[in-house]
């Protein structure tokens, strides 16, 4: 693999927290996400489903996860299903992992072949009253296709239909919403990669370049230095491209007087990194170029001084509307007559700030949570303010990755240039 793997201790700790948050007599399964077809015979890259790693280290296709805390053998308390090589397999796609791999990464000593998983689950669910599901409960989820763990739910309801069923994810937000050490040190190696492609890309930057290629000299970047690719689409925006949300083409020229809105991140270890800057084309930016981004730098600074445990998001996304106000009077987008009128509106600057504050991020880029939750040690989210002025084809978004701590926060990505004599020096090399 391409990244040193978490030690077994971090799971071996995860899954006896979730076994005393499990009702007596209760069995949990987490299946491996589905291997996805493209066309012909081609597949999409395995991405395996970020529970199933979190509470077992394995990171290959056809794995299934059972735990059974009260199984009357000690064996059946933790099982691991892996897919079992061939000599077809071995040819076409290389070594899969043994079963002394398994127990290596995962710490669970009992590990069967994929093909069993049937025929030992109905050797243990007659002693259990309750099969707890592992399904994506993500505020932000759609529901397009179903997933292996929605097939197993729809199997077990007919064919266990006496036995009660239970919710993973309530349990299981709640434990990865707090990072342990080798979490944040994976999220911070990730942190480390972006830096890294940041400050190569920059110096190469110039007009008449494609969005694209930019794209590409960051993909570089990544690989070479251990991490698999990007921890989500990233966006390349420039010119009016900067004030779209979520643009993800990549496709326009790059031209002289324009920004670049960078939004990017690397994965390591199945961990995302979350990073936005914004760069000017030429080298410079221009006055008004530079007053908007003061503005963004501003808020930012602001709000990063307040990220502490006990806050929540609600607090942070009300007192950031209040400055990007604040923000919109100074940059004469609105009067401050017009301030003063809207104070009753809460909305107000939603025409220029039309997202939240920031997010989790952990294993997955908006990783899962207890929805309006207080912040707590350990924690990690992103900061990105942020002022679209759409009129003027200028949008400005800046964040980084803060771990939640007893003091206060630390910012995973206080290293990565952000001041605007930075960014233009790093232009000019």
């Amino acid at each position: 693999m391409r990244y040193t793997p978490i030690d077994k201790s971090f799971f071996i700790k995860n899954r006896k927290k979730l076994s005393d948050k499990l009702d007596r007599n209760s069995i949990a399964v987490f299946h491996s996400n589905d291997i996805y077809p493209t066309n012909a015979d081609g597949v999409m890259p395995f991405r395996q489903n970020n529970n199933l790693f979190y509470f077992s280290g394995v990171d290959q296709e056809n794995t299934i996860l059972l735990i059974f805390p009260d199984a009357k053998e000690i064996r059946h308390r933790e099982i691991l299903f892996v897919l079992e090589t061939n000599e077809h397999l071995t040819i076409w796609e290389g070594n899969k992992l043994s079963k002394e791999d398994v127990k290596s990464l995962s710490g669970i000593e009992t590990i069967y072949w994929y093909h069993e998983f049937e025929s030992i689950l109905k050797q243990l669910v007659y002693d259990a009253q309750c099969i707890y599901f592992d399904q994506n409960e993500h505020g932000r989820a759609e529901k397009i296709i179903d997933t292996r763990n929605d097939r197993f739910i729809i199997a077990c309801k007919e064919q266990f239909p006496l036995h009660s069923y239970g919710r993973l994810a309530p349990i299981v937000n709640e434990l990865r919403s707090r990072k342990e050490k080798q979490e944040i040190e994976q999220i911070s190696k990730a942190c480390t990669i972006t830096k890294s492609a940041f400050e190569y890309i920059l110096p190469r930057i110039k007009p008449g370049m494609k969005e694209y290629e930019i794209e590409a000299d960051i993909i570089q970047e990544f690989i070479r230095n251990g991490s698999r690719g990007h921890a989500y689409q990233p966006i390349i925006a420039s010119g009016a491209n900067s004030c779209i949300l979520h643009y993800i083409q990549n496709d326009k020229i790059c031209k002289k007087d324009d920004i670049i809105l960078m939004d990017f991140g690397a994965e390591y270890g199945n961990y995302a990194s979350d990073l936005t800057r914004v760069v000017p084309v030429s080298g410079t930016f221009t006055n008004r170029q530079k007053n908007v981004y003061l503005s963004v730098l501003t808020i930012f600074k602001e709000i990063k001084k307040i990220i502490k445990p006990g806050i929540t998001f609600s607090e942070l996304n009300k007192i950031a509307g209040e400055l990007v106000s604040d923000e919109l009077v100074h940059l004469k987008l609105v009067s401050s007559k017009e301030l003063k009128a809207s104070k009753k509106d809460s909305s107000f600057y939603r025409k220029y700030f039309m997202h939240g504050i920031g997010h989790h991020l952990g294993l997955d880029v908006h990783d899962i949570h207890v929805k309006d939750a207080p912040l707590k040690q350990g924690m990690v989210i992103t900061l990105e303010p942020g002022i679209y002025i759409r009129e003027e084809g200028i949008g400005i978004r800046l964040e980084n990755d803060i771990l939640l701590t007893s003091k206060g926060n630390q910012d995973l990505m206080e290293n990565i240039p952000i001041e605007i004599d930075e960014i233009e020096a790093l232009m000019k090399k």
